[in-house]
């Protein structure tokens, strides 16, 4: 079973972008428990975007240099295939 129809062996090669991405989810809920600079709109709004933003754009890369990553070894496999076929 695969989750997000990417295979286990590309989680694996993934896991540079999780710990990052870990980091960053834990740097936003910090952000809400620790509250260091107050309830100021404009400074909350500021540093959840600088962590928010940041943490949607590496899951999307990540996601899609996985299928990426495994549409390309699907082809390798077809070739090999071919070549052991002829």
């Amino acid at each position: 079973m695969s989750f997000l129809n990417i295979t286990r062996e590309t989680w694996a090669d993934l896991t540079v972008n999780l710990i990052p991405l870990g980091i960053l989810l834990a740097m936003d809920v910090l952000y809400w428990v620790v509250n260091p600079w107050g309830w100021d709109p404009v400074i909350v709004g500021i540093a959840h975007f600088l962590t928010i933003f940041p943490l949607l754009c590496l899951a999307l890369l990540t996601y899609v240099s996985g299928r990426v990553i495994q549409r390309d070894e699907g082809r390798e496999r077809e070739k090999e295939r071919e070549a052991v076929a002829d």
